[in-house]
């Protein structure tokens, strides 16, 4: 009796803390009251909804660091499935603009009270209580440098971009690398949840420290300016529906309706949209791969995993700026660590799959290919060594292919099923040249080690990166030959064997690397692979003594990973004056045409200029030409002017009547044009003398052909 009032008590305790959040947040969005708005309403539509499906599907059993990551997943999936309703709901019963602040607040709002409800009658009351135990004072100062990492990172962002002075960020490289060398040495006295703490600060450091750096995105030669064109496009139309352009990014949900709902309801601009907020949901993956790693090789060497996943450069450069894999990644850590906990019930393990599998086929399509190659190839195997798996079932799978195959034909026009087929046609075209190295790629020639390093600091930063693929492999071969005695089930342990074979495949298979890129392979292939490098420094100790060699071990791994980072971060290029191709730490003496070209930096004058041409010029009657940079940067993601709008200029290009050309800061104080195939000078353009110049900022300038030119 006593327990079913507890219940009772904690259940209306639930009812009554959501709707005190829900009043203070619609107090803050109806006052517009800055901060409170949009900290107070991050917290709510991040977690409250989806810590009331954990009481709903009664998953009060589960760690709690799963209840906070699976808080996310569910969260972010229910925005997503209220915002589509609103969109196809609001839509039918006549509102031109379903996407818009009054009908989402009450949508979501609705729902959340009766799902509250629900979940106060006949949930499962749910609590976190454990918090972190300070032993020491000097604990007590290492938690204060964790917690404030992200503090450096963002002020030493700001002061680069302010000042073009590098030296916070330089002290925020030294004091992650002294944290990670802390929680190694230290362990003893380091908790779970420390351990999870620190993961997920050093993952928001290292996302933010790229990303204040500008008050613009920069595409470090990724797609976010195409996705910043799609997510305002919604914005802008209050409506998603069938794009004229972009069709396979439109169609995700992630890019689309997600960062609408958050940019209307906290009044955040779409660029810092994706600038802070999305960061901060990426930031709990590696703290997922700690999470699923840790039941396996414990917590210290489960932190080394995924600071191994977060030093790899391509985690702070390239997927910064790659926003709907960014969501994507959270569901597939979530549905791996969903599929491989074996203490949840079935009936929960079911729903969560549902639910996750949602969010990442409509996240990123090639994420879910991806995952769904896994599952597969896991359940043939398994069934055909009749060693079926508890976890993955053919009723997963299917319904899997079929919402995948369901939603890409009904929302991107089959554009997804066609690039797939591109792609192998790709492929199978490269197969004639199997046997020339050149036909894997720059990015596989490189990490076989087949690329000449331009330097002797490239060839000691790659050596450590050699050496950590090294023992990902000396791992696998201890794990096969069961020379380390690792308790992984066997849906984990073919999980390893097929991303050993995809990299293998990658490497040997002529354009397959290519289809996405080696950088964006092998990040994802780290979700199974990083946890393999510790037991590959396992296995080397264990061929050299038959002694427990723990402290051995961790001195391998501080002695190889802790370079690794610096290397990998450009720290060491940029102490030592060698060449760096990092933007937040060496912006200041990049040449233009490396930052504006190569990286597609984006700066007020070039953004100024975009949004003047198409507020001030029809855009639909007029060609524009513009270099290649401008033209997917700028123009694209803050004139809001689609790719095939502009033409590339050339030095032999034709201008006709009212004809537009877009000169940007690299044009103009560099006097270098970026073309289709090649650089030339800017005084090669002798049209613009017959040319009306209609703006001008002092570093971007628009011309006008005259009627009658």
């Amino acid at each position: 009796m006593g327990s079913q009032n507890a219940n009772i008590k904690r259940s209306k305790n639930l009812l009554l803390i959501v709707l005190s959040l829900l009043s203070l947040f619609c107090f803050a969005v109806f006052f517009d009251i800055p901060i409170v708005r949009q900290v107070i309403g991050f917290f709510y539509l991040s977690f409250v909804p989806g810590f009331i499906f954990l009481c709903l599907f009664k998953l009060g059993n589960i760690d709690d660091i799963e209840k906070i990551l699976l808080s996310v997943g569910f969260s972010l999936a229910f925005l997503m499935v209220v915002g589509l309703l609103v969109n196809e709901i609001g839509f039918m019963i006549g509102l031109s603009n379903p996407l818009t602040l009054l009908p989402m607040m009450i949508a979501l709002n609705g729902i959340i009270i009766v799902i509250s409800i629900l979940g106060s009658l006949w949930g499962e009351p749910i609590k976190i209580t454990k918090i972190i135990q300070i032993q020491s004072r000097s604990m007590l100062l290492l938690l204060l440098l964790i917690v404030s990492l992200p503090i450096l990172s963002v002020l030493g962002g700001l002061w680069v971009n302010l000042f073009e002075n590098n030296s916070l960020l330089l002290l925020l490289m030294a004091a992650i690398a002294f944290v990670f060398v802390m929680g190694v040495m230290l362990d003893t006295q380091w908790s779970l949840r420390l351990y999870a703490l620190a993961v997920f600060m050093i993952a928001i450091s290292l996302l933010y420290h790229s990303q204040f750096i500008s008050n613009y995105v920069v595409s470090f030669g990724s797609d976010v300016t195409t996705e910043l064109f799609v997510f305002k496009s919604v914005q802008n139309n209050a409506y998603w529906g069938p794009a004229r352009f972009f069709p396979r990014q439109s169609s995700m949900l992630s890019i689309t309706i997600l960062p609408t709902l958050y940019s209307t309801l906290l009044n955040v601009d779409p660029q810092w949209t994706f600038k802070i907020l999305f960061p901060l949901i990426f930031s709990f993956v590696p703290v997922g791969l700690y999470q699923v790693a840790r039941k396996y090789i414990g917590e210290k060497y489960a932190f080394v995993s995924a600071f191994l996943f977060m030093a790899q450069q391509t985690f702070y450069f390239e997927m910064v700026s790659l926003n709907r894999q960014m969501v994507a990644e959270l569901f597939f850590i979530l549905l791996l660590l969903v599929l491989l906990n074996n203490r949840m019930k079935q009936s929960s393990k079911t729903l969560c799959f549902i639910v996750f599998a949602f969010g990442l086929i409509t996240s990123h399509y090639g994420l879910s290919e991806i995952f769904l190659f896994f599952i597969a190839m896991t359940f043939i195997s398994l069934f055909v060594m009749k060693r079926p798996s508890r976890n993955i079932t053919a009723s997963m799978i299917a319904l899997f292919f079929i919402v995948m195959f369901t939603w890409y034909i009904y929302t991107s026009r089959s554009a997804v099923f066609d690039s797939i087929l591109d792609y192998a046609e790709y492929v199978q075209s490269q197969l004639g040249t199997f046997f020339n190295p050149e036909s894997r790629g720059t990015e596989v020639l490189r990490g076989l080690g087949m690329e000449s390093s331009p330097t002797i600091m490239n060839a000691v930063s790659r050596a450590f990166a050699y050496i950590t693929q090294f023992l990902i492999v000396f791992g696998f071969v201890g794990l096969v030959t069961k020379r380390i005695k690792v308790h992984v089930d066997r849906s984990q342990f073919m999980f390893f064997i097929l991303a050993i074979s995809f990299l293998f495949a990658l490497i040997l298979v002529p354009g397959l690397a290519e289809t996405l890129s080696m950088t964006r392979f092998y990040h994802i292939l780290l979700f199974f692979l990083a946890p393999l490098s510790v037991v590959g420094a396992m296995f080397i100790f264990n061929l050299l003594s038959k002694q427990k060699k723990e402290l051995w071990v961790s001195i391998l791994l501080l002695i190889v990973l802790t370079p690794y980072f610096l290397f990998q971060t450009n720290l060491v290029y940029e102490v030592t004056g060698s060449d760096s191709w990092s933007v937040p730490l060496s912006k200041y003496r990049m040449s233009s045409l490396q930052l504006y070209g190569h990286f597609g930096y984006i700066d007020g004058y070039s953004a100024f200029g975009a949004q003047w041409l198409s507020r001030n010029i029809d855009v639909e009657h007029t060609q524009i030409y513009a270099d290649s940079p401008s033209r997917g940067n700028a123009l694209n993601a803050y004139g809001m002017i689609h790719l095939g709008d502009v033409r590339i200029l050339s030095n032999a290009t034709k201008v006709s009547v009212n004809d537009t050309v877009y000169l940007s800061p690299l044009n103009i104080v560099e006097g270098t044009i970026v073309g289709e195939f090649y650089s030339f000078n800017s005084s090669e353009l002798s049209f613009l003398n017959d040319m009306n110049k209609v703006y001008a900022n002092g570093r971007c300038d628009i011309y006008r052909a005259p009627i009658g030119s």
